[in-house]
Order: structure tokens, then C-alpha cells, then sequence
């Protein structure tokens, strides 16, 4: 059976630090932003909060609220199915991790084509607000990042695959003790494999 994470919280939290924790271990990580960012360069739109705001509400739009998910599941199909029917490989887990997961319906989507793990990067508003002031791409003022955070609550039932979290790591101290929790996952999800 394959293993395969999926990476909740909110913007600024750490998703994509943990995400970078995990390819570096050889992992398959697979961003659900990618479906936006692409989205948007299909669209000959730069990325902005606002363009971000208006591709989401129009896949959901078309597809429903789990239309990121929808999008994804052929990288994610595709990912399965690397190395299968080839001996050794097959008898080897293949671990997979999904970066930004988002909305509830998602979840519930994907949970009907495979089991899912659910695993929540947290840290305080304050402490995110800044960090996506800071961060070199996709930069979010404070009032846009808690526009957004109020969004994907409301909006997009966000909170419901944080709330059912299977496991929880704090993300709000320095990146050497966010990668030393990473490190007692990685240690629990490789002996359970």
C-alpha cells in the first residue's frame, strides 16, 4: 500500500519548508499551488493575490470545491505509478507527499481514490502574517494575509482537514527546530513503512 501525506495548515505556517524537508529525503512532493500558478500562466496573468483569488473561485466555479484536488489527481496517478510492476519496486511503498492541501470537499475527494495522512504545519497568525510579508515569492501584506486566512475558512472549508489532522508539528521557533520535529515524523512515518 502507498503511503502518501498531505500537507495542511494555513498560509505562512510552513507547508512548503516541511515540503522541502521531505524532497530532500527523496520523497515525491507534489504542490497543489502548481495548479494555480500554472492556471494563471496559461491565463497570461502574473501572480498577484487578486489573480490568485479570482483562478481559485474560477476552477471551483467549474469544477466544484475540490477542483484542486480534481486537477491533481493525474500528477498524483501518474506518481503511483512509477516503478509499478517492476519486482523489487513493487514490493516497496511508494511515499508521496501533497503540499497545500485546502479545502474539505478535497480531502473528501481524494479519501475515495486513496487513503490519505493527514499532517498540520501550525503557527500563530502573527508569526505567519510576517513570514509571508517576508518570503521572496508570493509576498502577502498582513491585511491580505488575514483577508485570505478569513477566505479559506469561510470559503473554502479549510479548517476541516486541519481539524482532523492525524499528526500535528509547531512551526514557530527557529528552522532548525521545525526540521528537528520533521525529523521525529520522518523516523515514525519510515519505521511504520
Amino acid at each position: 500500500m502507498n503511503k502518501i501525506i498531505a500537507i495542511v495548515g494555513m498560509a505562512g505556517a510552513g507547508k512548503t519548508e516541511a515540503a522541502s524537508f521531505f524532497k530532500e529525503r527523496g520523497t515525491t512532493v507534489l504542490r497543489f499551488g502548481s495548479v494555480i500558478d500554472e492556471g494563471l500562466k496559461t491565463e497570461g496573468l502574473p501572480w498577484t493575490p487578486e489573480n490568485n483569488t479570482i483562478y481559485r473561485e474560477k476552477i471551483r466555479k467549474n469544477l466544484g470545491m475540490a477542483a484542486v484536488a480534481i486537477k491533481m489527481m493525474p500528477r498524483i496517478n501518474e506518481a503511483l505509478s512509477i516503478g509499478a510492476g517492476s519486482g523489487s519496486a513493487q514490493k516497496k511503498r511508494k511515499k508521496i507527499v501533497l503540499d497545500g492541501l485546502y479545502s474539505w470537499e478535497e480531502y473528501l475527494y481524494l479519501l475515495d481514490h486513496m487513503p490519505i495522512f493527514l499532517l498540520c504545519i501550525y503557527a500563530t497568525s502573527s508569526i505567519r502574517y510576517e513570514r509571508l510579508a517576508n518570503r521572496k515569492e508570493r509576498t502577502w501584506t498582513k491585511d491580505e494575509a488575514r483577508k485570505r486566512d478569513i477566505d479559506e475558512l469561510e470559503a473554502l472549508n479549510k479548517g476541516g482537514p486541519i481539524a482532523l489532522a492525524d499528526y500535528l508539528i509547531k512551526n514557530e521557533t527557529t528552522k532548525e527546530d521545525f526540521y528537528k520535529e520533521l525529523e521525529n515524523f520522518w523516523k515514525i512515518w519510515i519505521a511504520n513503512d
